[in-house]
């Protein structure tokens, strides 16, 4: 299964389109949040299910907060991670992604790439497709592959 994990577009269309006609084959995408009212459009311009969370600038979204559902025998849960102050480190979110049972969290907010990869849990940023703060300022995203009884195979890439 291949699952296309964005984040953080603040209602800008180019960069996702752009991953959108690089990925016609996604089986998924994934939007961490800050999307500002650009949810219908994404979900329609993509050709698989998706699963979008609101962000800190999503603010009368109809969006929820954070989700948890099971692919491929993998518990995923994802959240746009204001809420477990991701700008000062990875720990909150992680020891709740653990207490939930899962075994891949994915995170925005932050602007910033990231995959912390331990035995019992992905931890996984696709940094911003707008508005990106890591050195470089390239607007990034991940693609994800996803098999029964295997460890997800996750990749970065740039727009």
């Amino acid at each position: 299964m291949k699952i296309v994990i964005v984040s953080d577009t603040h209602g800008s269309r180019k960069n996702i389109e752009n991953v959108c006609e690089c990925n016609p084959d996604a089986d998924m995408l994934i939007h961490l949040g800050d999307v500002e009212d650009d949810e219908d459009y994404i979900e329609a311009i993509f050709e698989c299910p998706t699963h979008i969370v609101g962000g800190n600038n999503d603010f009368f979204s109809r969006l929820p907060r954070e989700e948890e559902f099971e692919l491929e025998g993998h518990h995923i849960f994802i959240t746009h991670g204001h809420a477990y102050y991701v700008s000062m480190g990875e720990a909150h979110l992680q020891e709740e992604a653990r207490r939930r049972g899962a075994d891949i969290v994915m995170y925005g907010h932050t602007h910033v790439p990231a995959l912390t990869i331990d035995a019992d849990l992905v931890t996984l940023n696709p940094g911003s497709l707008t508005y990106p703060r890591q050195q470089g300022r390239q607007a990034t995203y991940m693609v994800m592959k996803l098999e029964k009884g295997k460890q997800p195979e996750v990749e970065l890439k740039t727009v």
